[in-house]
């Protein structure tokens, strides 16, 4: 087997399985270990894949992107705290755009007892709501993407659009200084951009392993958001340099 197909059959163990082991690799491959870290560090290289120890993740880009039931497995601990600390930021906020992903999920769910008024483009974030006796729940219509259970195109936006939000929750694919957040699919892009423009407030609620990444699409830059929303995985010193641009940054 050639680098090229074997590198090509490592990008798919990766995105199928979520993550790649390097000695798993070899076994598999029938190849030496050091062959599997080569074709990783060039994976890595090509922003195909993220090294981690022992072996790699997939990274996220314009031809793939992660599904809802991957990102609800990955970081698990700390999007529930993320998601704690970001509903104490509602101060008196009466219309919440939530946006698609788990993280915007759980915020749903920790908002539930509250008296709102919850936009959103999540079949997910609906569905956390949908007993609530205090929380009105307005879905924006559109296309549903399969792989993460939410409306894009003309008619989100034309609706969303239509509206003027208290606050917004937005997660990202990718975030950094110089490129601002970013995400794979134009027409998620375009729904992410509109509640940045619609809302009073934008919080970003982000886990750290977002920070330094990028993905196809900018939907904002980082100026844009009055909130920042991680985990205490994201040093303190990296914290500061998105602060540096504006928002406040709160590790939970």
């Amino acid at each position: 087997m050639d680098s090229d197909t074997r590198q090509s059959r490592i990008v798919e163990f990766a995105r199928s399985r979520g993550r790649v082991d390097v000695l798993a690799l070899a076994d598999e491959l029938d190849v030496a270990a050091e062959t599997i870290r080569r074709d990783l560090k060039a994976l890595a290289g090509r922003r195909l894949l993220k090294r981690v120890h022992g072996g790699a993740i997939p990274l996220e880009t314009a031809a793939f992107e992660s599904t809802v039931e991957y990102r609800s497995q990955v970081d698990l601990a700390q999007k529930h705290r993320i998601a704690a600390a970001a509903a104490h930021l509602l101060h008196g906020a009466e219309t919440v755009y939530l946006d698609e992903g788990f993280t915007p999920r759980l915020i749903a769910e920790q908002l539930a007892e509250q008296e709102l008024t919850v936009v959103t483009s999540s079949l997910l974030a609906a569905e956390a709501l949908a007993h609530s006796e205090t929380v009105t729940v307005l879905m924006i219509g559109g296309r549903m993407r399969g792989r993460t259970l939410a409306t894009v195109d003309q008619w989100a936006v034309e609706r969303l659009s239509s509206l003027v939000i208290d606050i917004a929750f937005l997660g990202t694919n990718g975030i950094t200084v110089e490129h601002g957040l970013t995400t794979p699919d134009p027409a998620v892009a375009a729904v992410k951009q509109t509640a940045v423009k619609v809302a009073q407030r934008c919080v970003l609620v982000a886990a750290h392993s977002k920070f330094g990444e990028t993905s196809f699409c900018r939907f904002a830059h980082v100026s844009d958001f009055e909130s920042i929303v991680t985990g205490t995985e994201l040093p303190a010193e990296e914290a500061r340099r998105y602060e540096a641009l504006g928002p406040s940054v709160i590790r939970a």
